[in-house]
């Protein structure tokens, strides 16, 4: 299979050089002293705050990406132990119609900061216009079949 390899785990992946080699990657500011084997960080290229970070995969595949989800907590925890920031979100956007732009797993973690929006009630539920703040009436339910 093209661009398939299988991995050291039980399961078929692509790697992260193979998606990279394909011209997949565009990032560049690797801050290597906070990846590992399972995952890269970068700065994201277009910050929604300062201090916006990205953690790639090293292989796609559910492993590598909870691993990168993981230290994605872990480091919004100590940055906002120590004061650094005063909160954070952390997301993934799979697939067109969440928003994914580079079709490389990478998981977001976005530093918060008091008075860094309007309204910061709902977090990532802002994703969709209207329905962050669930206790406004702009909030409609979604209907579901």
């Amino acid at each position: 299979m093209t661009g398939v390899q299988t991995c050291a785990l039980p399961i078929y992946c692509v790697t992260l050089d193979q998606a990279r080699e394909q011209g997949l990657i565009p990032w560049q500011d690797e801050l290597p002293e906070l990846g590992s084997y399972w995952y890269k960080v970068y700065r994201d290229a277009y910050p929604v705050t300062p201090g916006h970070l990205l953690f790639v995969p090293t292989y796609d595949n559910s492993i590598a990406v909870q691993h990168a989800f993981e230290q994605a907590y872990i480091l919004g925890k100590k940055l906002c132990d120590s004061g650094a920031i005063q909160g954070f979100n952390i997301g993934m956007n799979l697939g067109h119609a969440a928003g994914q732009t580079v079709m490389y797993p990478h998981i977001h973690l976005i530093p918060r900061y008091a008075g860094d929006c309007a309204d910061p009630v709902g977090g990532v539920r802002g994703v969709i216009p209207g329905q962050a703040n669930y206790r406004t009436d702009q909030y409609t339910k979604p209907q579901c079949s």
